[in-house]
């Protein structure tokens, strides 16, 4: 008898044909891992900190509408529910958009279904187009597909990849507002850590910290401390700390990996301006490697 040997599981934003699946695919081998689709993310979040997957893959921002702030605030992560949880990797994905329907054209339909990221991805031709036709807000794009398909009257935005899955007609096409349009999404696991990268790939660090705010310059002094340690920033962004209103909690991402000797006496000196701060992980810059390609 042959024992089964278990494939290590890739948690993302479902259903099936969702950019998030898009993604995950292109990131992992589909020989060597499986695949589960996640209602939410915050489902993917507790999948990976209950190691019921291996790895996550979460949108983090897209370079058109900015952060993903679902994302964001589970980073927060305020009532420490995802204590083991970090980033490993990150993964690039060009995203043109499409309007998919069972209708065969634009002027039969009453209500548009997608994610709000999507719907901010194309606004330009959202109120160019189809103003004043009601927009839901979905868990997915692929979601959205799945409705547009069950609905008359009714479309999504999402990709062709979708309109393929579930039978739907693409009734226009690269919809969003610029053609780069690209979203980050983020590897999560609570086992594997990513080393420091060889040669000139180079690897970028996640951190979140909070500051008195009742301190003047106190955002400042923490900042500095990334200049004084050569620490290039690539990402700074904020959330409600929801301890006090008008207090946040920062999220930095800088070039380093915080395995190596300047980032860690970085991390100790920053440590004296903060009130709290985590280390979310550190991984390799694939946009270098884009950019390299």
């Amino acid at each position: 008898m042959t024992d089964t040997i278990t494939l290590p599981s890739v948690g993302y934003l479902g259903p099936p044909s969702s950019y998030s699946h898009q993604a995950a695919l292109e990131s992992f081998d589909t020989n060597t891992h499986t695949f589960a689709p996640q209602t939410t993310i915050a489902d993917i979040f507790l999948a990976v900190q209950t190691k019921s997957v291996t790895f996550g893959v979460v949108p983090f921002e897209n370079s058109t509408n900015g952060s993903v702030v679902f994302t964001l605030d589970l980073f927060c992560d305020r009532n420490n529910s995802f204590p083991d949880v970090h980033v490993c990797g990150e993964a690039y994905l060009d995203v043109h958009h499409c309007l998919l329907s069972s209708e065969s054209e634009i002027k039969s339909l009453n209500r548009l279904y997608s994610h709000p990221q999507a719907f901010g991805q194309c606004e330009l031709w959202l109120n160019s187009t189809v103003k004043g036709i009601e927009r839901v807000d979905v868990s997915s794009t692929s979601k959205a597909a799945e409705l547009a398909k069950k609905e008359p009257g009714t479309a999504a935005i999402a990709s062709r990849v979708a309109a393929d899955v579930h039978g739907l007609k693409v009734l226009a096409r690269n919809i969003e507002d610029t053609p780069d349009n690209t979203t980050r999404f983020f590897i999560l696991s609570a086992t594997e850590i990513s080393g420091v990268s060889e040669g000139n790939v180079g690897d970028k660090t996640l951190l979140s910290f909070t500051i008195d705010h009742s301190q003047p310059g106190a955002l400042c002094d923490s900042l500095k401390v990334f200049k004084d340690f050569s620490l290039n920033l690539t990402s700074i962004c904020s959330r409600p700390s929801r301890k006090m209103p008008w207090n946040y909690i920062f999220f930095v991402e800088f070039e380093g990996h915080e395995a190596t000797e300047n980032v860690q006496n970085a991390l100790v000196e920053l440590n004296k301006f903060c009130c709290e701060m985590r280390v979310l992980g550190s991984y390799v810059d694939k946009q270098r490697l884009r950019k390299l390609a």
